[in-house]
């Protein structure tokens, strides 16, 4: 049974929710989601996309049983609906519905199945919106894989939205970026969509949808040529909308420093010099350096003593091999600060201290993906060392 709107307002729950989960990790705000009372009757609505074997994934560890909606505009691609039946089966997924528009409505409004040559709005509002809406007539809120960077109109996306104070609309992945998503694919050993590799990086109906170019935008290949941008899957002061939302003017802001992490807190960097690339160290210049996960550090011998500061980058967090260069550092007699700088999270810390690392440098979106609280419980990396436990026990 869904909530009360009149006794249980959507825009209470929602400013709740983002009150109670706003430190969370994707996962644990999608767990919950899927089990809070003040979310209530929950669907995952799913367009077997490119991006969203991810989300996928991590509803079917959560609960395998929970409803998808997949939309089939009857105008995919085969790849796509070859791929729903593939990721379903993969990931043990128990209850995907196909939603499909009415015959009737189709007879109506595109007997010939050309009205995406005439209308891409009516299309789209035919064969997406209206089906979606129905289906989602008997739920409180609904899960979708909408995120920060993929506009201005979604900067300021929180985990729990007020769609129309009708539904609470859930965006676990609001504060990924492109990366998070990648490592997150290759970490799991998830299967890809098949027209990924030959050029799709965003994927819709196969009449207006078309490859990308390298160097252009991803979403570039949809509606190509026209001046539409969104399937229009997207509710007003609950009403249907068709087209993209209204664009909010962009404005020029300084961008925000990134944020160093120490056993004492988050804070900004106080290091104002320049950082200067392995093949471009002189004994002129020699005082930051920037190194790669994969420097061979052999090749800094007898050159550390005029080097302050070495910033070790990290790709991926799945990439190990920059704690590795930590340690060979610190062996090989160098006393300056050893900073990691990109994907290390916080359950990384401890290790990252354990190697030789004095701080790290992560940016303002980890920083408030993963406040200080979680870094915090890894700040005392000694204890999460077991050797020295062992030792101690001893």
């Amino acid at each position: 049974m869904r909530h009360n709107l009149e006794t249980h307002p959507v825009a209470g729950r929602v400013d709740d929710l983002n009150a109670r989960y706003k430190h969370h990790s994707a996962h644990d705000v999608l767990k919950r989601a899927l089990t809070d009372d003040q979310v209530g009757r929950i669907a995952m609505v799913s367009s077997f996309g490119a991006e969203s074997v991810v989300l996928l994934h991590m509803v079917s560890v959560i609960n395998p049983d929970i409803p998808v909606l997949f939309i089939d505009t009857q105008m995919l691609f085969q790849e796509t609906l070859d791929y729903q039946l593939e990721v379903s089966k993969h990931l043990g997924l128990t209850n995907v519905q196909v939603i499909r528009a009415s015959d009737a409505a189709l007879a109506a409004d595109d007997p010939d199945g050309t009205l995406n040559q005439r209308d891409t709005d009516a299309c789209c509002h035919l064969r997406k919106t209206v089906p979606l809406e129905n289906a989602l007539g008997g739920y409180d809120a609904w899960i979708t894989g909408r995120k920060r960077f993929q506009g201005a109109t979604r900067a300021a996306l929180d985990f729990f939205e007020n769609e129309g104070d009708i539904r609470i609309k859930v965006n676990p992945l609001a504060h990924w970026d492109p990366q998070d998503i990648q490592d997150y694919i290759v970490n799991n050993r998830l299967p890809r969509h098949p027209l990924v590799a030959q050029g799709y990086p965003s994927i819709g109906c196969a009449p207006c949808t078309s490859k990308v170019a390298p160097g252009e935008d991803p979403r570039a290949g949809r509606w190509r040529d026209t001046q539409k941008e969104e399937c229009g899957i997207h509710f007003i002061n609950g009403k249907v909308v068709r087209g993209p939302l209204p664009k909010e003017d962009p404005v020029e802001e300084a961008l925000p420093m990134n944020t160093i992490v120490t056993d004492e807190g988050f804070a900004s960097d106080d290091w104002s010099g320049e950082f200067v690339a392995l093949e471009g160290l002189s004994e002129d210049n020699a005082v930051a350096l920037d190194l790669p996960s994969d420097a061979d550090p052999t090749v800094l011998q007898g050159k550390l003593d005029g080097i302050d500061m070495i910033r070790v980058d990290f790709p991926s967090f799945a990439d190990g091999r920059g704690f590795t260069l930590a340690r060979c550092l610190r062996l090989m007699g160098f006393h300056g600060r050893l900073r990691a700088r990109g994907h290390v999270i916080a359950d990384q810390y401890a290790m990252a201290r354990r190697s030789g690392f004095d701080e790290v440098e992560i940016t303002p979106e980890m920083a408030e993906r993963q406040p200080w609280d979680q870094w915090k419980a890894r700040s005392n990396w000694q204890s999460h060392d077991y050797q020295s436990r062992l030792r101690g026990s001893a």
